[in-house]
């Protein structure tokens, strides 16, 4: 088995991704405080081709060299915006018709395993702070909540490796 040279993986250039068909999906970062995560979500979002990646609070925007580290360009490709407050953000992605879903542990969410995306809607992803989660303000205004099924002793992944299941479930759901 030989791995493929890069030149071989026939990826779109950044032009060519701008105007591709999108996963109907945005990912919102409530106050995520790592610049490395941050950045891996910006490739992971890229690797996935999802719509947009929201920035939310204290969350540090592009550009940054401390993003880039982790983002190797994908700030470029995915678009991207930010807002002072979390909340005003879910409100406007509501207001263009986006279904407000919380990765989190919470009560009554639904495992990721038994979730069914609707192929007809958009979907807002909220991943939260790496300590305190999604915010309780937030998780008010939600209309789902997703839990990634976890079986041993640590109580959470790392918010990279969530948002990369996560996208990867969603777009094996509603792409494969």
């Amino acid at each position: 088995m030989r791995k493929l040279k890069l030149d071989e993986l026939n990826r779109p250039d950044i032009e060519a991704f701008k105007t591709q068909e999108k996963l109907p999906v945005v990912v919102v970062l409530d106050n995520v405080r790592s610049m490395h995560n941050v950045g891996s979500i910006f490739r992971t979002a890229d690797g996935f081709a999802l719509e947009k990646v929201v920035l939310c609070g204290i969350t540090a925007q592009p550009p940054h060299r401390e993003i880039e580290k982790t983002a190797l360009g994908a700030t470029q490709s995915v678009d991207w915006i930010h807002y002072a407050d979390t909340v005003q953000a879910v409100d406007a992605l509501r207001s263009l018709g986006y279904e407000i879903v919380a990765i989190e542990q919470a009560e009554n969410s639904t495992m990721l395993n038994t979730f069914k995306p609707d192929p007809n809607k958009k979907y807002a992803l909220i991943f939260g702070n790496e300590v305190d989660g999604v915010s309780d303000e937030v998780m008010a205004k939600i209309d789902e909540c997703i839990e990634i099924p976890q079986f041993g002793t640590k109580h959470s992944f790392n918010i990279v490796i969530s948002a990369g299941i996560v996208f990867w479930d969603f777009f094996a759901k509603l792409r494969l």
